[in-house]
């Protein structure tokens, strides 16, 4: 079972002021390559266009905060929010994506292993644990955030952290899978209050056919 996530939510009509937006950065020429991405990797002409896209659906979430990676794909992507909902962007290296080290730059369907799952430390990266326990450190500090923001708050991410957020530190449903693929500019939502109950998963209804992601693309690296 998976927890519906492309059609008009009451989690998103009723938002409440204790919830945390979890959204992944708009679309780059190398997640659709699929190519691990340096860090300095910015949003490609239809990530921008994501971007406003997302930014216009989130402007009517009264949101309170936004913080974000501060990698340019996540940056782009929340400034493009934060100009839509009259707020400023905090940023910390906590939200980054998982450091592939030397493998950046590299395509992955010419490894010939799966590097978004292998549990070592790449040279100059980063291993599960040591990402794992990132990640851990980011949802604390998003928590925090959100208790003094005084309303809902939007966290900008990557694929790989969104994924290891939701399977490890927020409620799903009974019976409801994680999809595949987390798309760029994917929006969910949780509680901020233990147990983090997920009210809306990985939707990216806010894309029109001219704005869709690419489902071939790498959703995370």
């Amino acid at each position: 079972m998976r927890l519906s996530s492309n059609k008009p939510d009451s989690a998103e009509q009723g938002l409440s002021a204790v919830s945390i937006v979890l959204i992944r950065h708009g679309e780059t020429a190398l997640n659709v390559a699929r190519v691990l991405q340096p860090a300095d990797t910015p949003l490609s002409a239809q990530g921008v266009a994501q971007a406003q896209a997302v930014a216009r659906r989130l402007a009517t979430f009264g949101l309170a905060g936004i913080v974000s990676s501060d990698l340019p794909r996540a940056q782009s992507t929340a400034e493009a929010i934060a100009a839509a909902c009259g707020l400023s962007v905090l940023s910390t290296a906590l939200l980054q994506e998982r450091n592939f080290g030397e493998l950046r730059g590299q395509p992955y369907d010419g490894l010939g292993f799966d590097p978004l799952t292998m549990l070592a430390a790449p040279a100059g990266g980063e291993s599960v644990q040591a990402f794992q326990r990132r990640v851990a450190q980011a949802f604390a500090h998003v928590v925090q955030m959100r208790a003094v923001s005084g309303g809902p708050l939007a966290v900008v991410t990557h694929g790989l952290v969104l994924r290891a957020l939701l399977e490890a530190h927020v409620a799903l449903p009974a019976g409801c899978s994680l999809p595949a693929h987390i798309g760029n500019t994917a929006v969910s939502i949780v509680s901020a209050e233990p147990p983090h109950a997920v009210h809306l998963l990985a939707c990216t209804r806010h894309l029109d056919s001219s704005s869709q992601d690419a489902a071939h693309g790498l959703s995370g690296g």
